[in-house]
Parts: C-alpha cells; sequence; structure tokens
C-alpha cells in the first residue's frame, strides 16, 4: 500500500481565502464614519418607531437580537483580520531580525542564533 502526500481539500482553501477576503473588507469597512453613520441611522430608526409600536417588549427585542447577532459575528470577522495583521507584523519583525544578525556578522556564530528576539535587540542596542 502506498501512501500519497496529504494534500488539503482544495474547496476549503478557496472558502478560507474567500474568508480572509471578506473579514479584511468588513473590518476595514466597520472601522469608517459610513459603517457608523449607518448603525447610528438604525438605531435612530429604532427609536423613532418606539411610540409606533408603544415601546413593546417586541419591539425592544428587535435591537437587542439585532446587535447581539452583529456583535456575535464582527467578533470572528475582526479576530481574523488582526490575526492576518499579526502574522504579517511577525514575519516583517523577522526579517528585520535577520539582516541584524547579517549585519552583526551573527550567521555563522551558533550562540548568537540561538538568541530570542529581545536578547538580539539588547545586543544591537548595545552595539552602538
Amino acid at each position: 500500500m502506498t501512501h500519497r502526500a496529504f494534500r488539503p481539500f482544495r474547496p476549503q482553501l478557496r472558502l478560507e481565502a474567500r474568508f480572509q477576503v471578506l473579514s479584511r473588507r468588513i473590518a476595514d469597512f466597520s472601522g469608517t464614519a459610513i459603517a457608523f453613520t449607518c448603525a447610528l441611522g438604525c438605531v435612530l430608526l429604532w427609536l423613532l418607531t418606539g411610540p409606533l409600536f408603544h415601546f413593546a417588549d417586541g419591539w425592544q427585542l428587535v435591537i437587542n437580537t439585532g446587535t447581539t447577532i452583529i456583535t456575535f459575528l464582527m467578533v470572528f470577522l475582526i479576530q481574523n483580520a488582526q490575526n492576518e495583521d499579526t502574522r504579517e507584523l511577525h514575519a516583517k519583525l523577522d526579517a528585520v531580525l535577520q539582516e541584524l544578525r547579517a549585519e552583526r556578522n551573527m550567521m555563522h556564530d551558533p550562540e548568537l542564533l540561538q538568541l530570542t528576539p529581545d536578547q538580539l535587540l539588547e545586543e544591537a542596542r548595545a552595539g552602538d
């Protein structure tokens, strides 16, 4: 029995890529003045309809349910965008640390290769 290399399920990758794009766009949009204005408009519309519905429990349930659902979904979208930002930041920091190591001829010294990023930065500051 031969073993084939594990290959990820392709539709899963497309779904993940679409989710990445969607979460980035929504996270970017949610911080704009337009998004705030839309949210404020929804709340004002809800307030204005209060007398029409006699401020009933169902009227209050509409805003509570709506805001809860939106908040629940936004947590996942914003967290995904934050994770992506963190990965990009770490990649950039790794590149900077690699340059520091190369600049200080630290690439061939096994002891120096074991230093943590914080120790490398201390070493770089001490050398200035």
